[in-house]
């Protein structure tokens, strides 16, 4: 979708009378789809899943970037603290089941926000995995709410494009090797021996997405 096409659709979710919030993880690449709204609409709630493990740098740049789009940004939090988040050898989740961290302090903390909005905005796009490239434009997620990703058929070019043009500032990590940038415990730097863009999450590990993108869309 262009960027008109995302701003008229949005303009019609709002016409119909529905409730719209967007998510965002504050990497670089997702501020295209920040700034696109800010410029539609830029009332419109921008969640950031706080999960108490990210990186200090992650943290001031999402700061700068709700400052620079005057975002409407509200934190969420997993109800379970991290005391109680181990396993029975006492070994906290995201080292022994990164699955369960995910649903913890991911998907968990968001479902009640479903719950009051009509239209998921996801930044998802289909060149970022095996999961992602089989979603359409609008997908039903759970608690009734309607997923809309209207940068699925956007590449890296046009991202990097969008990106220089609007001159926007990028992740201050980006200089250090990383690229795919999550929780810091699951992020390492770029393997530049692998082209995938999101290597650096997870790595050893079969496991590809937190959940949001799996248990929060109805099949």
């Amino acid at each position: 979708m262009t960027e008109e096409q995302i701003a008229d659709r949005i303009k019609i979710y709002k016409q119909l009378g529905l409730k719209l919030f967007t998510t965002s993880s504050f990497q670089t690449h997702s501020t295209v789809l920040l700034h696109i709204l800010s410029k539609t609409d830029n009332t419109i709630p921008v969640y950031f899943i706080h999960t108490g493990y990210h990186f200090p740098e992650t943290l001031s740049y999402r700061d700068e970037i709700v400052k620079l789009f005057g975002l409407n940004l509200i934190n969420v939090y997993s109800a379970t603290a991290k005391i109680n988040q181990r396993d029975a050898n006492n070994r906290l989740l995201f080292a022994s089941d990164p699955d369960l961290c995910c649903h913890l302090n991911k998907v968990v903390p968001l479902e009640p926000v479903l719950a009051q909005y009509d239209v998921w905005i996801n930044g998802v796009r289909a060149d970022q995995g095996e999961v992602r490239k089989n979603f359409k434009v609008e997908e039903k997620a759970k608690l009734g709410t309607i997923r809309f990703h209207p940068m699925l058929d956007w590449t890296s070019k046009m991202i990097y494009d969008y990106l220089r043009e609007h001159k926007i500032p990028h992740h201050p990590l980006e200089d250090k090797g990383y690229f795919s940038i999550g929780c810091e415990p699951c992020t390492r730097k770029w393997d530049l021996n692998n082209i995938d863009e999101r290597n650096g999450r997870w790595f050893g590990l079969k496991k590809t997405e937190c959940g949001l993108n799996t248990e929060l869309v109805e099949k």
